[in-house]
């Protein structure tokens, strides 16, 4: 198991249509995990997600929150983000980071479609700025 730089882990991070695994906790402590499309500002990981949802609500009360995003095909690599939350609803800001969100996980000749239909008043942009990062390559070998 090698750890990663830096550098790696942006790599491994933007790399095809991986999905985040974001873990959160209720107003109950009760944790909550769901997994999610994403896109990295520099440093940053940046998702969008509707007000109402559990997620919304729970990183709305703590905004304290961890990602982690893994490769499942042999030798299997992962990299876990923890981070702090800042969200916004700036209908510009929601509109770019949906576009590039949905151009990302559907292709670009549908990202437009992603923003428009995820850039809307009721979404939330939510970026995440890490406090720690943990990136593995390589577990099985």
């Amino acid at each position: 198991m090698a750890g990663m730089d830096r550098g790696q882990v942006r790599k491994f991070l933007s790399y095809g249509t991986r999905t985040g695994k974001l873990a959160t906790v209720r107003a109950d402590g009760s944790p909550h995990v769901v997994p999610i499309w994403f896109v990295l500002d520099g440093d940053d990981v940046l998702f969008t997600t509707h007000e109402s949802s559990v997620k919304a609500k729970a990183l709305l009360s703590d905004g304290r929150v961890s990602i982690c995003v893994d490769d499942q095909t042999p030798p299997y690599s992962y990299v876990t983000v923890t981070g702090i939350v800042e969200t916004t609803t700036d209908p510009e800001l929601l509109r770019h980071w949906a576009t590039r969100i949905g151009g990302r996980y559907m292709g670009e000749h549908r990202a437009d479609e992603f923003g428009t239909r995820n850039g809307v008043p009721g979404e939330l942009l939510v970026r995440i700025r890490p406090t720690k990062v943990i990136g593995h390559a390589d577990v099985a070998s």
